[in-house]
């Protein structure tokens, strides 16, 4: 459990420390009526990072032999992905590559939880709020692009 949630913390600490949703450009950005307010996220992202945390964990500490060292591979690719897409967005400036990022992302969480669902089922059932809201992420880095055509 340890191990797991320390890597989740550092993903959420990159996360945090890349975001600039005072930035100028950002700012500047046109968005989505229906984009959540700034403090949002961290009301979110919290719980999820969480629930990621104990779920990683349980799933890891149910799995066996290849199937634990597959979804130790998925957890760390995941939190890798979900790390990158902040600075990609935020200090790149890069929506569209950011885009292409968190598509990647939806489908590491979509084998991630498949392989959690396999070792324990609550563990792969607690890991369907984050695919729901980066799937919502997704949506919303887009029509970013859209109101941004530039």
């Amino acid at each position: 459990m340890l191990k797991t949630s320390l890597a989740v913390a550092a993903t959420a600490v990159v996360g945090g420390i890349a975001t600039e949703p005072g930035s100028t450009w950002y700012k500047r950005l046109r968005k989505p009526s229906w984009q959540p307010p700034p403090p949002a996220y961290g009301a979110v992202w919290t719980p999820l990072y969480g629930m990621i945390a104990y779920a990683g964990a349980r799933a890891l500490t149910r799995a066996d032999g290849e199937n634990r060292r597959a979804l130790a591979r998925s957890l760390a690719v995941n939190l890798a992905l979900n790390a990158a897409w902040t600075p990609l967005f935020f200090r790149l400036r890069s929506p569209r590559a950011a885009l292409a990022e968190i598509l990647a992302l939806n489908v590491s969480n979509a084998v991630l939880t498949r392989q959690a669902l396999q070792a324990d089922r609550r563990a792969g059932l607690l890991l369907l709020p984050y695919a729901a809201w980066t799937a919502f992420a997704t949506t919303l880095n887009a029509a970013i692009i859209h109101h941004n055509p530039r």
